[in-house]
């Protein structure tokens, strides 16, 4: 079924000194910010990959707390294509994207200077299976609704919900991941001296990013503290 994104270069780069300094920040990237895109080969045009946006989440970490070795859970409406071009134990990319913003030179206070961005992202290999059943389905949604309740001041209660969850569990395709590989970076401007760190995290906040709290990352993860 296509090419194997092991082998298809769909991985992020990761750069030595933007490497994520804990596999708790990155089980916690993921746990927080489960919209994921799920990557697959072959079904675009001219064989180019297929992407669905859909929540995937942790069913179970690995014993050593990692990734690799793990299992996670996600699903796409019946409608999509996509599932159909998935064959039991075809590698998939799973993309999670944390906070991130623009860093403009005027953070520095020195010329010549250039632009960057700062950002979190982690990048999961897995072996996918297919689940079409209903009540694997069922397993899915239940599962994906506790882990983003868990996120909530106060958690919705299902259980009244769950008659009309089994009327329409039939419209999607769930699956399970099986992760055979994990990249991540965290480049949050730990390359550069507090004060500087200091006003990038200020001037993100200042500006009313969009995209997430990234000054929260580069107030905390690495530099001369």
């Amino acid at each position: 079924m296509g090419r194997d994104p092991l082998r298809s270069g769909l991985t992020v780069y990761e750069f030595e000194k933007y490497l994520a300094p804990s596999q708790h920040e990155v089980t916690e990237l993921v746990r927080r910010h489960p919209f994921a895109l799920v990557v697959t080969n072959g079904g675009g045009a001219a064989g180019a990959p297929t992407v669905t946006h859909t929540p995937v989440i942790i069913e179970r970490l690995a014993p050593d707390g990692g990734f690799v070795g793990g299992e996670m859970l996600g699903h796409i409406a019946r409608k999509n294509p996509q599932w159909q071009q998935i064959t039991d134990g075809d590698s998939v990319l799973l993309v999670f994207s944390g906070p991130h913003d623009y860093v403009s030179p005027t953070t520095y206070a020195d010329d010549p200077n250039v632009p960057t961005w700062d950002y979190a992202a982690v990048h999961l290999t897995a072996r996918a299976t297919v689940l079409e059943g209903e009540s694997d389905g069922m397993h899915v949604v239940t599962r994906t609704v506790e882990e983003l309740e868990s996120l909530e001041p106060t958690a919705w209660d299902m259980q009244s919900s769950l008659p009309t969850f089994e009327r329409i569990v039939g419209g999607i395709v769930s699956f399970r991941f099986e992760i055979i590989e994990q990249r991540a970076v965290f480049k949050v401007s730990q390359d550069k001296p507090l004060e500087v760190r200091e006003r990038v995290a200020a001037a993100s906040r200042a500006r009313g990013c969009p995209h997430g709290d990234v000054a929260e990352l580069v107030e905390r993860i690495g530099g001369d503290r």
